[in-house]
């Protein structure tokens, strides 16, 4: 009986060291699901409502904020338009698309003195700089 247990734990050893050498299941990353175009605006989206809608910007006090980021164009965008009049034609559209995190800002506002905020707040988000106002 002794021997037959002895024989058994030897296998099993055997076994396990035989386990250990083989090689691990190649596994691809898990994706999130999300696309570089839907990070990028999402972090940019964030910090535009945070900045110039939430914080009751006066230069932004005309506007209102409407996001379109779950677009299954692959265009995630958001637009300002008039605060009075939500469906009227956007002033300002942030959008990115496809695989890409370039984020592209046109419309009417970026031809107005405050394009240049606009331009130097979204490169400012888009690298990753969610602050409201650029360093001094």
């Amino acid at each position: 009986m002794r021997l037959t247990i002895a024989r058994l734990a030897l296998l099993a050893v055997s076994g396990l060291a035989l386990a250990s050498c083989q090689s691990s299941p190649k596994t691809t990353p898990v994706a999130s699901g999300k696309s570089a175009s839907l990070l990028a605006m999402e972090q940019v989206a964030i910090s535009a409502h945070k900045c110039w809608i939430a914080s009751k910007d006066p230069a932004f006090k005309a506007f209102q904020m409407a996001n379109e980021l779950n677009s299954y164009s692959g265009t995630p965008r958001f637009l300002l338009v008039p605060a009075k009049h939500y469906g009227g034609k956007p002033l300002l559209v942030v959008q990115a698309q496809g695989n890409s995190s370039r984020v592209d800002v046109f419309g009417p506002l970026m031809n107005e003195p405050l394009g240049a905020r606009i331009s130097a707040d979204i490169a400012r988000w888009q690298a990753g700089n969610p602050s409201c106002a650029a360093a001094a």
